[in-house]
């Protein structure tokens, strides 16, 4: 069986069913309404996720205001909100709200690792407390009948028995699915991602589990699935960096070198649509460290960019860059993944 064809293979998630195999990993500043509205323009995905929105905040955010818990009407039927914190009431509270939107489902995050997170026990934090993490599955799950997820990390220890363990639980506690990055919590990016543990962690529990961390392209897609035995593949980065590669993996049309100078701007004028200047400069400046990383002499570029103090300047920043016909590279420069 090909890629593409394993790729769209159906997959029931609780009580729901996903045409495709490929989701778009929860990301902080990335994985917002205007950039799930580029995405969309490629397809290739069977659900995206959102931001992380705080458990505590959903109740009082105005869709039309929230920079954070917004979507587009199009994207209810495959949209699943990622929620972070640690009282289970307040999580319940959270994800009864999400479901009474019409959205897809809701993602519980032990996966950030970010300090200002884990200080206040959040996020992997609680992969520290895992009666704690189990407690706020069960109290979710009781509020919802939509998919519930779970995205986590190995935990503090680099030990294969956590995950499986915190996997157990999880199912145990009405999980419908799990997103699984397998490092440490310690260790955001600087060592590769153990894939066995990902094996390990499906071979311990019965629901769908989407392996993360590391694919670059269609040969790390299949070699992940064919080796880890998970049910699909959360993209995290490269779909920052490449937004058409879900697409590509799916064996839709190829990207055209147009694909760059096109991507760009249409996100330049998607973040500009949906947010206020600030957060429209910062979120631009955080997709654009990962897409520098397609072209030779990328720190130059992505410093032009970072230092812009506005998206005025950084239109004019792109014209001239992609005026001067820059060369990509076949593999993105990993400094920048970092």
């Amino acid at each position: 069986m090909t890629l593409p064809e394993r790729l769209a293979q159906p997959l029931v998630i609780g009580s729901s069913v996903i045409p495709h195999r490929l989701t778009l990993a929860p990301m902080t500043f990335l994985g917002h309404i205007a950039f799930r509205e580029l995405l969309a323009h490629y397809g290739g995905f069977g659900l995206l996720f959102s931001e992380m929105c705080s458990a505590r905040r959903i109740p009082h955010e105005a869709r039309t205001k929230s920079a954070y818990f917004c979507w587009k009407e199009a994207e209810r039927a495959h949209l699943v909100i990622q929620i972070v914190g640690t009282d289970p009431a307040s999580m319940a509270t959270a994800a009864r709200i999400i479901e009474d939107k019409g959205l897809f489902g809701v993602d519980l995050n032990f996966g950030c690792s970010v300090a200002a997170i884990c200080k206040h026990h959040g996020g992997a934090g609680l992969l520290k407390t895992p009666d704690q993490a189990e407690k706020i599955v069960a109290a979710v799950r009781k509020a919802i009948s939509i998919p519930l997820f779970v995205k986590f990390r190995t935990g503090w220890i680099d030990d294969p028995a956590i995950p499986v363990d915190m996997a157990r639980r999880f199912e145990s506690a009405g999980a419908d699915a799990l997103t699984f990055h397998p490092r440490v919590a310690p260790d955001r990016r600087s060592r590769p991602p153990k894939w066995d543990y990902i094996r390990q962690v499906k071979n311990a529990v019965s629901i769908p589990v989407f392996g993360n961390g590391d694919v670059f392209d269609a040969a790390d897609c299949l070699r992940m699935l064919e080796t880890t035995g998970c049910d699909g593949v959360a993209i995290g980065r490269m779909a920052i960096c490449r937004p058409w590669i879900m697409a590509q993996l799916s064996g839709m049309a190829p990207p055209h070198i147009g694909d760059y100078r096109f991507t760009a701007f249409s996100l330049l004028d998607l973040v500009q649509r949906y947010f206020e200047p600030v957060p429209a400069l910062r979120r631009y400046k955080k997709f654009f460290l990962y897409y520098s990383a397609n072209f030779k002499f990328a720190h130059t570029i992505y410093t032009r960019i970072a230092n812009a103090p506005d998206l005025e300047t950084i239109s004019g920043i792109l014209t001239d860059f992609f005026d001067s016909d820059p060369e990509t590279v076949n593999q993105p420069n990993m400094n920048f993944f970092l």
